[in-house]
């Protein structure tokens, strides 16, 4: 699987083209107010849907994040997968961060599964458990499994993964996105340590999450 980039999602193309339309034609009819109007929301439709590059950490082993945003929790809790308990960190994504979803570490897609279900503000514990999600199993190197869950919210109602099972990705690349927000969580081995604190800011692909200890 490879997902190359031309400075926006592919996925955001679609509805950058039909604002780009209706810019034009209210250009042509001569509605200035809604030329201007829809000329923001091409923009800022561009700005949501971007994907620029991102270089990795120079620490080889080290986990990376999957997700732009904001780290709203790290804690012990169930795997979703394997009923083990396991650190799990969770990273908030905001209607204004890349929404591109970037591989924590290379190795092989086990597992992609999809549940339906809720649209629960994802700040809410329950969110992880009742919301609709979408799990993704990798098997790293060494045979070390990383659960990861992208997670819809509020606003946040449409989870794209491009990934599929069998597929062999390395860290930082591309493997989904979440339309308009929302949350990943990111369950490590316990060989690994956190290396971000709660309230930081993260970048997908580039910013190292956890490190082995």
């Amino acid at each position: 699987m490879h997902k190359p980039s031309v400075g926006v999602a592919l996925e955001g193309l679609p509805y950058i083209i039909i604002a780009a339309f209706t810019t034009l034609l209210f250009a042509i009819l001569g509605c200035w107010f809604m030329t201007l109007l829809m000329l923001g929301v091409t923009c800022f439709i561009g700005h949501f849907f971007r994907d620029p590059e991102r270089i990795a950490p120079e620490d080889a082993e080290a986990v990376c994040s999957p997700a732009d945003g904001k780290v709203i929790k790290i804690s012990r809790e169930e795997d979703p997968v394997t009923g083990e308990e396991r650190q799990v960190i969770a990273i908030f994504m905001n209607i204004l961060d890349v929404h591109v979803n970037r591989m924590p570490v290379s190795g092989k897609i086990e597992t992609v599964r999809y549940i339906p279900g809720k649209f629960f503000n994802v700040s809410l514990d329950k969110a992880s458990q009742d919301n609709e999600r979408n799990i993704v199993v990798i098997t790293g190197k060494g045979n070390q499994r990383f659960t990861m869950v992208q997670i819809a919210g509020l606003i946040a109602r449409r989870i794209v993964c491009w990934a599929e099972p069998q597929d062999k990705l390395k860290r930082g690349d591309r493997f989904g996105l979440i339309k308009f927000g929302s949350r990943v969580d990111l369950y490590i081995p316990d060989g690994y340590v956190p290396v971000v604190n709660i309230g930081q800011r993260v970048a997908a692909g580039e910013t190292a999450l956890a490190k082995k200890r």
